[in-house]
């Protein structure tokens, strides 16, 4: 993922020549069925785990610490992860109620969690661990029926063709083998599409790094499109989305904020949406991080995100062992028991024409709209403005006792006096006409 201290600069867009878009991309039918399927999941479980985890200081330790790639390569070494369970992974994710999993097959470090054939710098030939953890998971997922992305790093730290570090000059690197690189990168999507059972994303990121250069993504988004037309392509680059994107994605922020200075300039697009958040404050391993999300929390981001038309991607890091801390899985199987109870006003709904209101947002599925009371304003009623639907009933969901109600012109009037509050959400079902 990003580090903010990079931001600085690095979001000017350059256009030079054919830079990296398809100028036209119509998706297939079964792309846009993929889209829907995607909005109704709501919920995802994101995975940052590598050999970085090792150290328990994130998965920029390698650049943060000035770690020589040739001494951070030793890591793979004794990367050994004998307690990794796909099948205790999956159940994690649905047990908090999460509907498809983004891990990454490959981060900046340019390690490859899954065995390629396209560089021995990966977890079965340079690891003694010799297995595949991606494949295994991805079985695993198919079997249980959890959706499964896989986040790819465009960014290389240590291969000389990327050439990090290098002036970029007419598109490509000076001291670096672009036309390999990029190869290198097709040949790998292949495989990862090709030979693991059921993928339905590509989540890339890095490309940031080098916004002047052509990365050509006409070639890479039309390769995955030709290889599987379902396959959703998102692009974390911070601007509006390119043709041959399938998805957008928020990073650390929900859509439309950017209190992390990452997308002064991003602007909200039609195509489905995807906020991405951490546990605690680190995407990889971090074994100083004591700075955990309470249930709450997690549940506020996921209601905030659907009330605003998006997915809501939870990030964990793994320990090098292969086991999920306690912290998360405790904590999780919170959320998940709330999701049981409360699914209905988050899966398949959209976001409501309401905007987000100081008390909440709506969301909308059928003739239900579903008001989430996130935070109390103690007047005793919620005014939902400039509802155009006639309302017939409302009713708590969570007992389906009858809430009193007026529908008047300006907007519609929720009486909440003498409602038994819900420390987390109160949630009240509105039937439409």
């Amino acid at each position: 993922m990003k580090k903010s201290i990079l931001f600085i600069g690095l979001l000017i867009t350059v256009s030079i020549g054919k830079l990296s878009a398809q100028t036209t991309y119509t998706p297939t039918a079964e792309n846009l069925a993929q889209r829907q399927k995607f909005q109704d999941m709501k919920f995802g479980l994101f995975i940052h785990w590598g050999i970085y985890s090792i150290l328990g200081s994130g998965e920029w330790v390698m650049n943060d610490k000035k770690i020589p790639y040739d001494s951070y390569k030793r890591l793979a070494d004794f990367f050994n992860p004998q307690e990794f369970n796909a099948k205790q992974w999956v159940a994690f994710a649905k047990q908090a109620g999460m509907k498809y999993i983004t891990i990454t097959s490959r981060h900046h470090d340019g390690f490859s969690m899954y065995g390629t054939k396209m560089s021995p710098y990966n977890i079965v030939d340079a690891t003694p661990y010799h297995k595949d953890p991606l494949m295994e998971l991805a079985k695993e997922c198919e079997k249980e029926g959890i959706e499964l992305h896989f986040y790819y790093s465009l960014l290389d730290w240590g291969r000389p063709d990327y050439a990090y570090g290098s002036p970029i000059v007419n598109g490509k690197p000076v001291k670096g083998d672009w036309d390999s690189y990029i190869k290198f990168m097709k040949d790998q999507l292949t495989e990862l599409i090709t030979k693991y059972p059921g993928v339905k994303g590509i989540w890339f990121d890095g490309g940031w790094e080098r916004v002047d250069a052509n990365w050509h993504y006409d070639e890479i988004y039309g390769l995955i499109h030709k290889l599987n037309p379902a396959i959703m392509v998102g692009n974390n680059h911070h601007v509006t989305p390119k043709a041959g994107e399938d998805f957008q994605m928020f990073e650390k922020d929900l859509p439309g904020g950017n209190t992390t200075g990452f997308a002064p300039d991003q602007t909200i697009s039609k195509l489905p949406l995807e906020t991405c958040e951490t546990i605690n404050n680190s995407w990889g391993f971090n074994i100083n991080d004591r700075s955990f999300k309470s249930s709450k929390q997690i549940i506020h981001y996921l209601v905030n995100a659907a009330g605003r038309n998006a997915n809501f991607l939870l990030n964990i890091g793994p320990m090098p062992n292969g086991k999920i801390q306690s912290e998360f899985t405790d904590t999780l199987a919170i959320v998940g028991d709330w999701m049981k109870k409360n699914g209905e006003s988050i899966y398949g709904t959209r976001g409501s024409s309401v905007q987000p209101q100081p008390w909440g947002v709506v969301t909308v599925k059928g003739k239900n709209n579903y008001v989430h009371i996130t935070s109390a304003q103690g007047e005793g009623y919620v005014f939902i403005p400039k509802l155009k639907e006639k309302v017939s009933k409302a009713v708590l969901l969570s007992n389906g006792n009858t809430v009193k109600f007026k529908q008047q012109p300006e907007g519609l009037f929720i009486y909440t006096a003498g409602l038994t509050a819900d420390p987390v959400d109160t949630i009240i079902k509105l039937t439409v006409d």
